[in-house]
Parts: C-alpha cells; sequence; structure tokens
C-alpha cells in the first residue's frame, strides 16, 4: 500500500468526527466546558454509519411545534423570521458538512405540535397552519435539505385527539415512572422545571391565582413530557438510523444532541416561544416580543409581522412599523444566516 493511502477505516473516522466538528459550537447544553467530539460517542457511531455508506448523514429534530400561545412572547400563531432563520441555519450546517462529505445531510423536522397541542392550549387547526407554513418556507426558500415529519405522515387524516391517544398508549411512558425518574435524575428534574416554567409563561390571562397556575402547570408537565417521549420513540421508528437532534439542553455524551439554532440569552429559549430581533450591528438573537418591542422597530413582510429591527442612530427616528419588501428580505438572509453565532 502506497503511503499517500490512507486507510478507509480511518478516513471513515475522520470525516465523521469532522461533520461532528461542525455541530459542536451550536451545541444547546447547560454544561459549562466545551468538549471534543470523542466525547459524544452516540452521534459519531451513527453518523460514521451514514460516512461509511457512502450516504446522506440524517438528522431528526423534534420540535416546531407551533408558537407559544402568549401574545407577549411571539408576534403570532404562523413562522416568522424566527423559524425563517433557524432553517435557513439548518440548511446552512448541511451544506456545510457537504462539503467534507459529498453525499451531504438532511435534516427531519419533526413537527410535534399535534403530539400535546391539548396540553398547551393551542388549537389544532393553528398546529397544521404552523406546520403546513413551515413546508411552505422550506420550499420558497429552496432549503432542499430539509423536511418536515408530523403526525398527518403517520396517521392520515384521523381526528388530532384519536391521533394523540393512539401515540400516548402506545409509546408513552407510565406517569409513575416518570414521576420516580424526575426525582432520582438531575437532568430529568431540569428539563419538568424547564417545562414548568414554559406552561406558566405561556398562559395568558389566567383567571386564578399565580399559585393555582403554577401547581395545574406542574401536572401538565408531566403530561408534557410524557408525550415528548412517546413521539421521540415513533421518531425513532421510523427513522431508527438518524442521528438524533433536540431543542433542549443536553449533557455532553447524552444519546441526544442538543442544538441552538439561534443566539439567545437563555438555553431554553426556542423560536416559537419568543420572536427575532436584529441588533444594530446585523446579528440576529431572540427574545419575548414584548421586550423586543422596546428596543426595536416592527418590521412586516409580505403585510404579516416578521421580526423586530434594533433602534440605531440611523433609524431611530423612523416610523415604528416598517415593510419589508423582498428583494431587502432576500439580502437579509444570506448576510446573516451563515454568521449566526
Amino acid at each position: 500500500m502506497p503511503l499517500t493511502t490512507v486507510p478507509d477505516d480511518t478516513r471513515t473516522t475522520a470525516i465523521s468526527t469532522a461533520i461532528l466538528a461542525l455541530l459542536l459550537p451550536h451545541h444547546r447544553t447547560t454544561d459549562d466546558a466545551p468538549a471534543p467530539a470523542e466525547a459524544f460517542p452516540h452521534q459519531l457511531r451513527r453518523i460514521t454509519r451514514f460516512v461509511h455508506d457512502g450516504a446522506p448523514v440524517v438528522f431528526t429534530l423534534p420540535g416546531f411545534p407551533c408558537k407559544s400561545p402568549n401574545p407577549a412572547k411571539v408576534l403570532g400563531h404562523l413562522p416568522d423570521q424566527a423559524e425563517r432563520l433557524s432553517l435557513g441555519f439548518l440548511n446552512t450546517l448541511c451544506t456545510e458538512i457537504e462539503r467534507i462529505h459529498p453525499p451531504g445531510a438532511r435534516v427531519i423536522i419533526c413537527s410535534d405540535g399535534h403530539v400535546f397541542s391539548d396540553l398547551i392550549n393551542v388549537p389544532d387547526p393553528h398546529i397544521d397552519a404552523y406546520a403546513d407554513e413551515l413546508r411552505l418556507l422550506i420550499t420558497e426558500s429552496a432549503l432542499d435539505r430539509l423536511s418536515v415529519f408530523d403526525l398527518r405522515d403517520v396517521l392520515g387524516d384521523l381526528p388530532s385527539d384519536a391521533k394523540r391517544a393512539h401515540v400516548h398508549e402506545r409509546h408513552a411512558p407510565a406517569l409513575d415512572a416518570l414521576r420516580a425518574e424526575i426525582r432520582a435524575d438531575d437532568q430529568a428534574l431540569a428539563l419538568y422545571r424547564g417545562i414548568t416554567r414554559f406552561l406558566v409563561e405561556d398562559t395568558a390571562d389566567h383567571p386564578g391565582t399565580r399559585s393555582a397556575l403554577q401547581r395545574a402547570c406542574r401536572q401538565r408537565a408531566y403530561g408534557v413530557i410524557q408525550r415528548s417521549r412517546a413521539w421521540g420513540n415513533l421518531v425513532a421508528e421510523h427513522h431508527p438510523h438518524a442521528v438524533r437532534l433536540s431543542i433542549h439542553p443536553q449533557p455532553v455524551g447524552a444519546p441526544k444532541f442538543g442544538i441552538r439554532l439561534l443566539d439567545a440569552p437563555d438555553a431554553w429559549t426556542t423560536p416559537w416561544h419568543s420572536s427575532a430581533l436584529l441588533r444594530p450591528d446585523g446579528t440576529w438573537t431572540l427574545m419575548p416580543r414584548s421586550r423586543a418591542a422596546g428596543l426595536g422597530r416592527l418590521v412586516l413582510r409580505d403585510g404579516r409581522a416578521s421580526h423586530f429591527e434594533g433602534w440605531s442612530p440611523s433609524n431611530r427616528s423612523a416610523d415604528s412599523v416598517v415593510a419589508e419588501g423582498p428583494d431587502r428580505a432576500a439580502d437579509r438572509r444570506v448576510r446573516t444566516v451563515p454568521a449566526l453565532p
């Protein structure tokens, strides 16, 4: 064998490690110190299988369920610039992988709104509209490395309540077992507390006391985790070899790799629980609508609220609402998506 020839297994390992290294800067975790690719054996093993077979690396990302029902956090019930930027980031990540591994990569967005819409008080028609708009954004923006998978792909036109019952009965963990796990495991407890906080924050105009709301949300949080686990099990059945991404923070070495889609001050913030703000320096961040409105002006896209543009000396005296044309919007996508923090 010539000295310049690299054995196939060594080359495969090097490519797989390089692919994982592209994800590491975006790792969503509560751990303090960054970790090398070798600290993620679950992900390396699955990526290596795709590389060895010369196939596109497939990632599944449960999430993108629907917009928060709290109008103080979001601009409406349909995807906006926060989702547009997040989808662009994921597609860009796939194109970067393609430069290392020519078969490329693709991300299957497993939109899970129908799984627990009754627990988060979002109407099922809003869930459908949100997922349909995601598909439209992917098509219109030529994000051809992305696709959307939801309960309609699994159970067709069954009523939403019947779909939820089917998934829960077949795939959800028992409540007693889940309670015991949360009591014993710090990561499960952190997830439970994070979801409880989101449920409290997403509830607008609660007629009772805050303590009563918190008690109700603690109970609902168990149901959300049960259904989330059920959806994860169902996704694994349909995509058994995929690399599993997560929008929740994950510790180093966990079977799921937490991924941060956009810059935000909180590791738990997602595009569907917040609004996008374009800072004066050209970078993007996520924050509640009520806060973003105090830091910039609202931008409309195709007549619909899209995001906020932070005040700068050049626009502080401008109208508080501005319409953004398609040419300007496209230019923003090109300038900002590849440079996301």
